[in-house]
């Protein structure tokens, strides 16, 4: 019985460990690069990213502790800010990302965005998935602004948000113009981009006279600056 015991002792501890090992940030598992996931953070730098109309990520946007933070004391002290955007351009794709805000805070995971001049910022032509304190940010109270919404277009079927302070785990998935947003494993939005349900939903919306607003199916992935602090880590996408 003894023997039993500790073997099964010793299998828990291994077990704790493979699970912990598992749960490591900005790493990606066996499985995961065998089904084509890829990292778009390492974890350390801001490498694979570049602020908005510009070469290189600002320095508002730091890494600290594995996350990909935005300093909004380095910006109240002059260090330029703005939306980081990826390098790379996506189209069909499953994109997971943890965030984490800051209370009153707001944010949000921008995605098809058309990287041009003629628009001066990312939420010009790319729709956003919305990241916020619901209960001290004052858009919590405005519908269709609510973390794990399509901000502005369609509200969240289910409220989904952990507490500021906690992880949330965004999950964006784009085939073919078909979009469906999660948040913590429970399913917010799915509408179809480029069909007469979404013209309706964008002439519904602020964004009805913006000409280049969800008008490109491949586009960069942004996060964005909205002037309080915010975390990112775990972002990892596999192409579709």
């Amino acid at each position: 019985m003894k023997k039993i015991i500790i073997g099964a002792l010793m299998l828990g501890a291994l077990t704790s460990t493979s699970a912990l090992k598992a749960q490591k940030a900005n790493n990606l598992s066996a499985k995961e690069k065998k089904e084509g996931w890829q990292l778009l953070f390492d974890g350390k730098t801001t490498n694979g990213w570049h602020t908005y109309l510009k070469d290189a990520a600002s320095p508002a946007w730091k890494v600290a502790d594995g996350a990909l933070e935005f300093d909004v004391d380095a910006k109240k002290s002059g260090a330029p800010g703005g939306d980081i955007v990826t390098n790379g351009e996506y189209e069909n794709y499953e994109l997971s990302i943890d965030w984490k805000i800051s209370e009153g805070g707001n944010s949000g995971i921008i995605f098809s965005v058309h990287e041009d001049p003629e628009f001066q910022a990312t939420y010009l032509t790319g729709p956003e998935m919305q990241v916020l304190d619901d209960d001290k940010h004052p858009d919590g109270k405005i519908n269709k602004h609510n973390a794990g919404d399509l901000y502005d277009l369609v509200k969240s079927e289910k409220k989904s948000v952990k507490p500021v302070g906690q992880w949330n785990t965004a999950r964006i998935v784009k085939k073919d113009g078909h979009l469906t947003l999660w948040l913590n494993g429970v399913k917010t939005v799915e509408t179809t981009m480029g069909t007469p349900e979404w013209d309706t939903l964008v002439a519904n919306s602020k964004f009805k006279n913006w000409k280049g607003f969800g008008k490109y199916p491949k586009g960069h992935i942004a996060l964005q600056d909205h002037g309080n602090k915010v975390w990112y880590r775990n972002i990892k996408i596999k192409v579709l």
